[in-house]
């Protein structure tokens, strides 16, 4: 059983049909002890970081997802705003706190000579070797929607990224137990759901 966490601010509805689409069963909660009977879990994310943090820790979620992460040693997959939640801190509307999984930063889009959000398709190079991209096509393009990436992050945990601008923008991050996505996979076409196969079925 795949738990998708559902705090208020996630697409939902095609996170869990990628997921079905690929013969696994999905779990939709925000009930902790639902959520812990689960084999990985899925974090999505749309909106702002802020609010996001807020929903977590009132609905009781942040702590359970720190020690799933921290102490449990269990898979969790970040998409788009999810991913981000990773990260150390987040510049926007504010200064907010994330989970400290990934070392790093995120900061808003500051090229001014292209438009801001980013959105619509662009490639995911790879960054050194994974195992993921022998699963890929030979150039990979996904799908972004957002307006704030990572920043300061250790090399060795962005898988892929893509450039925009003179910006390089981290679109795949792993470090150990945890994956995440900059971009929606389950609206990225073939690539995009065998990159959420590779989550479901080898990562960890």
């Amino acid at each position: 059983m795949i738990g998708v966490i559902d705090y208020g601010m996630g697409n939902l509805f095609s996170v869990c049909n990628g997921i079905k689409n690929l013969g696994f069963e999905v779990l939709v909660s925000n009930d902790p002890e639902q959520l812990s009977q689960c084999e990985k879990l899925v974090l999505p994310g749309v909106g702002a970081f802020g609010d996001m943090m807020e929903n977590l820790h009132r609905q009781k979620l942040y702590d359970f997802i720190k020690k799933w992460v921290l102490v449990d040693q269990k898979p969790l997959l970040g998409i788009c705003l999810g991913m981000q939640s990773f990260f150390e801190t987040s510049e926007e509307k504010g200064f907010h706190k994330g989970f400290g999984f990934l070392k790093g930063q995120i900061v808003w889009m500051k090229d001014q000579n292209v438009r801001v959000p980013h959105i619509g398709w662009n490639d995911l190079k790879m960054n050194g070797q994974h195992p993921i991209f022998d699963c890929l096509s030979s150039h990979p393009y996904v799908y972004y929607v957002h307006s704030y990436y990572a920043s300061h992050m250790d090399p060795e945990d962005m898988v892929g990224y893509c450039r925009y601008g003179t910006m390089t923008i981290p679109g795949l991050v792993m470090h150990k137990n945890v994956m995440g996505c900059q971009f929606h996979p389950e609206k990225s076409g073939e690539d995009g759901l065998k990159i959420l196969r590779y989550y479901l079925e080898e990562f960890v």
